[in-house]
């Protein structure tokens, strides 16, 4: 079986580079592909592509060149996370999730494609294209919440929510470096093919392992 992972950038750089999450997301990885996973790997920008774009905001860069800034650092980031894979992985980092890839490798890690969407997009394009029917998202968060939790006191967690709820929650515009649980536009591909989001926090490995053994998980559900 498939798995599509958008995993956060910020989990793989919060700050300098998270050594100790890699080597846990590496060895969960690999005890699953021994149960017979395969994994495609969506790796984002995280803060490395918020810093620079903040950087390029004060000389007034347009959108699209504030997403090649991200496309850039996803690529980084996704470089050094097929990196800690060795010979499990695909061979090189992809972009283009809308190419069916063919290989016997158990782990395909892609970066950032276009402009105009985040990795969140394309990870569910992905999903779409090899035939997976969910997508977990990785994130530092634990579920979407009604509020925003850096700005309001009593945010209340979410655990299942429609796609059209959820967008009402976090608008339905894309922007550059935004920082929202999901990409609205992959959301809004989401709903039309029909592939279930799953978001939680990627630090926790026992839970995430209960996604995969179809159990009770802390998360949000997103369908």
């Amino acid at each position: 079986m498939i798995e599509v992972l958008s995993l956060g950038g910020s989990l793989v750089c919060p700050e300098e580079i998270d050594i100790l999450f890699l080597k846990k997301f590496r060895n969960f990885i690999l005890k699953w592909i021994k149960k017979g996973k395969k994994f495609i790997i969506f790796v984002g920008g995280g803060k490395i592509a918020r810093k620079y774009q903040r950087v390029a905001k004060k000389f007034k860069a347009k959108n699209e060149e504030l997403d090649w800034i991200g496309i850039s650092a996803t690529l980084l980031n996704a470089q050094l996370v097929k990196s800690i894979f060795g010979n499990f992985a695909f061979h090189k980092v992809l972009t283009d999730p809308s190419q069916k890839v063919f290989t016997r490798k158990k782990v395909i890690v892609f970066g950032g494609w276009k402009p105009g969407r985040s990795t969140d997009f394309d990870c569910v394009l992905a999903s779409k294209i090899f035939g997976a029917k969910r997508v977990v998202n990785l994130s530092n968060i634990d579920f979407v919440f009604d509020k925003d939790p850096s700005k309001f006191k009593d945010p209340r967690p979410i655990k299942i929510i429609s796609f059209d709820e959820l967008l009402k929650i976090i608008g339905r515009k894309w922007i550059p470096g935004a920082n929202l649980p999901f990409d609205p536009k992959a959301i809004k591909l989401a709903k039309k093919e029909k592939i279930q989001i799953i978001i939680l926090n990627g630090r926790n490995f026992k839970n995430l392992e209960k996604v995969f053994l179809g159990q009770k998980f802390k998360g949000t559900i997103v369908q």
